[in-house]
């Protein structure tokens, strides 16, 4: 990757392609969720709390489903995507269920041109930061958009689980940041068997990446936990061990899975 365009541009592409494929998924269950049903999860629920008359920016928030369920709690909410073509699909889901979302369609990075306001919270969760290269960068934007004493509650994949090849059977990729990883990928995470293929660019991010980001732009950490499953069966070889939780089977307990923060801004 050379320049920033490149990989935007080549991630753009990639979501773009994805999204029919996943409104039409299982994984999604879009029939479910214009009947009323929420896509937030019990983790970020408790951390987020009673959001009623709260303000909420939601970054990377694909076509909308956690906006506007966090919309159907009460709180006025923005939701940020990359993908044009995720954020129309979003603007019509939002028309569909007659929510109070709004969405913007923007990298994290540009969004100060789009947007001049600030939140309550900041939420983000689930597959994110992989798909940014600088993560101060992206602190920098949080704690921009938080108000004084605002707070960011974030739910991410642990970076452990990115080490690994696709069948979890080795060691693959660095655990530290050391450059973009560029790929092809038949299907998608929300169906395996879906007729597409694409290009992709991520980054891996460490722990003390991802802290080291918040505390040096002005936000100060209350709650930090990692968890031995993932509420999405989204990887290979996974086993629901209890309803709703995953884990990859062979590995059972012995690795984290995801990992939730809630950050305030001094």
């Amino acid at each position: 990757m050379s320049t920033k365009e490149d990989y935007l541009a080549i991630n753009r592409a990639s979501w773009n392609n994805r999204t029919d494929a996943h409104l039409k998924s299982t994984f999604y269950d879009m029939p479910g969720f214009l009947g009323g049903n929420s896509s937030l999860k019990e983790i970020e629920l408790q951390l987020l709390g009673d959001v009623r008359g709260k303000s909420i920016l939601h970054l990377q928030c694909h076509f909308g489903q956690d906006t506007i369920s966090l919309s159907r709690l009460g709180a006025a909410v923005t939701g940020v995507d990359l993908s044009d073509k995720a954020i129309a699909s979003a603007v019509d889901i939002a028309k569909q269920t007659n929510s109070s979302a709004k969405f913007i369609c923007s990298d994290v990075y540009d969004l100060p041109a789009h947007l001049d306001e600030q939140f309550d919270y900041v939420f983000t969760s689930y597959g994110v930061i992989g798909w940014l290269p600088d993560l101060d960068r992206w602190a920098k934007i949080i704690s921009h958009y938080l108000k004084p004493g605002g707070k960011l509650v974030f739910v991410e994949f642990h970076p452990v689980v990115w080490m690994f090849d696709d069948d979890f059977t080795k060691i693959g990729y660095n655990y530290f940041n050391s450059g973009a990883i560029i790929e092809n990928e038949n299907g998608t995470y929300a169906d395996k068997d879906a007729d597409i293929n694409q290009d992709y660019v991520m980054w891996n991010h460490s722990l003390g990446e991802v802290l080291g980001s918040l505390l040096a732009n002005g936000l100060q950490i209350s709650h930090f936990e990692e968890f031995d499953y993932s509420p999405y069966d989204c990887f290979s070889h996974t086993d629901e061990f209890e309803p709703g939780k995953f884990r990859i089977k062979h590995l059972e307990n012995k690795i984290p899975v995801l990992y939730a923060l809630v950050a305030s801004k001094i």
